[in-house]
């Protein structure tokens, strides 16, 4: 059964939460109606001094703009950039076994050679 959007709503907040604990001073939940979910961010530090500042809002996510619900590790990666852009976020930072473009290049590149019989080690 497909959450609603309150139901996103609320397991968002719980993990943003148990991410970012006390350095988020507080998660506020606004109920909307017309399919509307955005997140915000409302902050008076500065992110590289740690200085108070006036109040400046942040989107984080706009479901009309990016496209439906973000995945949660999206959600705290886009948080984090804001509140503490320095910070590991250990397994939400890690691709989990996806190979980097440049891998899958040189990969595919190497299976060419092959085929053509070019050697690995000279090219001939």
């Amino acid at each position: 059964m497909p959450l609603s959007a309150a139901d996103s709503s609320t397991q968002y907040a719980q993990e943003l939460l148990s991410t970012f604990s006390t350095s988020l001073g507080e998660v506020a939940l606004a109920p909307g109606t017309g399919g509307v979910f955005t997140v915000e961010l409302i902050h008076a530090l500065d992110s590289e001094s740690g200085n108070a500042s006036a109040p400046s809002r942040a989107p984080i996510w706009d479901r009309k703009v990016d496209g439906g619900f973000p995945e949660t590790k999206e959600l705290k990666k886009r948080v984090r950039n804001v509140i503490e852009p320095g910070r590991d976020l250990g397994h939400v930072d890690r691709d989990h076994g996806q190979k980097s473009r440049e891998e899958s290049t040189r990969e595919e590149t190497q299976a060419v050679e092959k085929e053509k019989g070019v050697c690995q080690d000279c090219g001939s």
